[in-house]
């Protein structure tokens, strides 16, 4: 993403036109738009123009609409963003008070005017421009006949692709079919890591598979690139790295970023860093739960009691209608990091945030045990544990 004018007012009022240049930059812009904010963007509207013969033809023409904006919807297969609201500034062709839908995919451009421009949205907006914040891990699933390729970014978990094919079976007499079968599976796979992987953005690509699947498609690969002399990826061979894993669904990414192995390669990683203090949560609620908080109840308790050693919370709770419960939850942050705590917002795009809304959003790591206020938070959530 990147900012193409910014005007902001020292009580933090002001606007910040912003180009997408990514699928990634649509889900920050999903985080940055909220309901009352006012948005400038294209927009292609029907006109309808009557001839000399009084016949009526259909024209599109593209105009620039400034909406109050009434719901934000995000669609994560088609990585776009629809923005909803009524039209403020008088147009041509959409009359004030009009509703309409502005459309943002990659590669436009969208002004967003906000009375309060908080340290979250900030902090957002510095993230999205960082371009060491694109996808930074590619993982590749595979099992004979199946595969998944993922790219994981710093904010969200992407499917670059399926591919599934049939592999006859082995036969005593000859396995000419299978091996056929799966040339042409690794073929595809080959095809879709040259098409889909950018190179010069990940920092490895991990293929984790069953068995020795992985490693028979590496000598594949690395003879089928001198064949094809597909040179950008010969030249990031260095980066591919061979791990056993369970299977080819994508239940096994979880597996995969938990290795060791694959940790001390991608530390730093933002995705990592969250399966990471996850685990330490879980861990610390088997082992020591007067330590371990989850619920918006128990969390503030513990942050009144100046408890909280690390503090996780997904990102949906910031686009929160409520913009009073927006203000206190940007406070709680604030407040944690005011404490010397570690904050780590998790995006519901990875399927750890996605594990973490399941235990209401927001949880945190103590420094030391404190007794929790009897409330229905953490009961309720057990109990739905122990209905599943």
């Amino acid at each position: 993403m990147r900012i193409l004018h910014r005007d902001m007012s020292p009580d933090g009022s002001g606007s910040i036109k912003v180009q997408a240049d990514t699928g990634e930059d649509i889900w920050h812009l999903y985080n940055l738009v909220s309901v009352d904010d006012r948005v400038t963007g294209l927009s292609w509207r029907k006109v309808q123009n009557m001839t000399a013969t009084g016949s009526t033809t259909t024209t599109k023409v593209k105009t620039s609409l400034t909406l109050a904006v009434v719901s934000v919807d995000y669609d994560a297969s088609g990585q776009t963003l629809r923005i909803s609201g009524k039209n403020v500034v008088e147009s041509k062709y959409v009359k004030l008070g009009q509703f309409h839908t502005l459309e943002m995919v990659a590669q436009r451009s969208l002004t967003i005017y906000k009375s309060d421009w908080d340290q979250l949205y900030l902090d957002r907006l510095e993230t999205a421009c960082d371009p060491a914040a694109s996808s930074e891990v590619a993982v590749v699933l595979m099992q004979p006949g199946l595969a998944h390729i993922t790219l994981i970014g710093a904010h969200m978990t992407s499917l670059a692709a399926r591919i599934e094919t049939t592999i006859p079976k082995k036969r005593l007499a000859s396995n000419t079919r299978h091996d056929k079968g799966v040339v042409r599976f690794f073929d595809q796979v080959l095809t879709t890591i040259s098409n889909k992987i950018r190179f010069d953005i990940v920092k490895c690509v991990v293929i984790g598979s069953p068995g020795f699947l992985k490693d028979d498609f590496m000598l594949y690969l690395n003879d089928e690139c001198v064949k094809r002399d597909m040179k950008h990826v010969l030249a990031n061979v260095q980066k591919f790295v061979l791990i056993s894993c369970s299977s080819a669904h994508l239940q096994s990414l979880k597996e995969i970023l938990t290795d060791p192995s694959i940790s001390a390669l991608v530390e730093d990683t933002k995705a990592v860093a969250e399966v990471r203090a996850l685990d330490q949560f879980y861990s610390m609620l088997n082992t020591q739960p007067d330590r371990a908080f989850y619920g918006p109840k128990h969390v503030r308790q513990a942050a009144d009691e100046n408890a909280i050693a690390t503090l996780l919370i997904t990102d949906d709770l910031f686009r929160a209608a409520d913009p009073i419960q927006r203000k206190s939850y940007v406070s709680l942050v604030e407040q944690i990091k005011d404490g010397s705590g570690e904050v780590f917002i998790f995006s519901t795009q990875h399927p750890s945030g996605q594990q973490l809304s399941e235990l209401t959003g927001i949880a945190a790591i103590l420094r030391f045990p404190i007794h929790a206020d009897s409330d229905d938070d953490q009961q309720s959530s057990s109990s739905d544990e122990d209905e599943k």
